[in-house]
């Protein structure tokens, strides 16, 4: 390395803004924005039979897992501060029913686990996802009505059966419920519903701004929902051009009782994100889904990107859009990473 020219000039400037990067401890004393492991939701996949880990192909370092599993990845979390994690159930094509019934046997994967890490791990938090997609025969969120080839997603009789879903889930020991249908007016009816059971404390984290999005792929091969699917989920999830519709669907959830809510996908939608935070300033939370996670990984094993970098760089962007935290298919890896400092 040479030194500068003697003759170069030194510039005359007030700021130098690279004085608050020039070294770790200040780069950090300045840090506008932390990532802790109080900031992670860990989304589970679920599937039947015991000690069963089965790979999601699409999703590396990603298992569907038995609920004995579960309660061990559960350990996994509480060791690692992970303050709750979310369940998914892979639920068996012959359980399935155009009617989705599945969602309201005490006994199905989603309540047994509730259970189960309960009984084990009664400080962690339980998020239950609330719609029919992975019970249904038809693959939709929602009851739907066929005449011919129009099919049309019944909005008001789903409602009813959401209510019944959650109100099963909350009695297994679900701590939030996390209605991801887009119906109109769940929110109210399942606070309602809760309610009226005695189950005051139990929070609802309303996905209150999803989008009909293309990265979910990961996500529906892993519930196994996705060759079942009849159509597509437009009439009822949002056009991803829409923001403004996105305060009016948060704003409605609110009115309705939701404590949270959610913006889904994320990175593509971190304008979002910072929109809801600053028009209500309520708990709002992204979902980093399975097709960002997919893209993540599959540029880090080719050799493309630093996976680990990827990963906590596209965690902190959610921080600095607004979010309060992220599910993320990370959190274990992030929260390892997080607790080494």
């Amino acid at each position: 390395m040479t030194n500068p020219p003697a003759s170069a000039s030194r510039l005359d400037l007030a700021h130098r803004p690279r004085r608050n990067r020039k070294a770790e401890w200040a780069r950090r004393l300045v840090r506008e924005r932390v990532l802790t492991t109080d900031d992670l939701i860990w989304p589970l996949f679920l599937i039947e039979g015991e000690k069963s880990r089965v790979p999601v192909a699409a999703m590396p370092g990603v298992d569907r897992v038995s609920v004995d599993e579960a309660v061990r990845e559960a350990e996994r979390a509480v060791r690692l501060d992970i303050p709750a994690i979310a369940f998914f159930p892979y639920t068996e094509p012959h359980l399935k029913d155009e009617h989705g019934t599945e969602a309201y046997n005490e006994t199905n994967l989603v309540c047994r686990a509730c259970r189960a890490i309960k009984k084990e791990f009664p400080d962690l938090g339980l998020v239950a996802d609330v719609a029919l997609d992975p019970y249904t025969s038809h693959g939709h969120d929602g009851l739907v009505r066929e005449r011919g080839d129009d099919l049309t997603i019944l909005n008001d009789e789903t409602v009813a059966a959401l209510v019944r879903q959650a109100l099963n889930q909350a009695r297994a020991g679900a701590d939030v419920i996390a209605p991801s249908d887009m119906m109109d007016g769940r929110v109210g009816a399942i606070r309602e519903g809760l309610d009226a059971e005695g189950f005051l404390d139990v929070q609802i984290l309303a996905y209150a701004a999803k989008y009909a999005s293309a990265f979910y792929g990961p996500f529906r091969d892993a519930l196994g929902s996705k060759g079942a699917l009849k159509g597509d989920k437009r009439t009822y999830q949002m056009d991803p051009a829409n923001g403004d519709e996105a305060l009016r669907e948060v704003a409605l959830d609110l009115e309705e009782g939701a404590d949270m809510v959610m913006v889904k996908p994320g990175l593509p939608y971190l304008d979002i994100i910072r929109r809801v935070k600053d028009a209500f300033g309520f708990p709002t939370f992204a979902y980093q889904v399975s097709g960002e996670y997919a893209m993540i990984m599959a540029a880090a094993q080719n050799g493309w990107i630093d996976g680990d970098k990827a990963m906590m760089e596209s965690l902190i962007a959610f921080k600095r859009a607004g979010a309060d935290g992220v599910l993320t298919y990370f959190a274990p890896r992030a929260a390892e990473k997080l607790k080494r400092g």
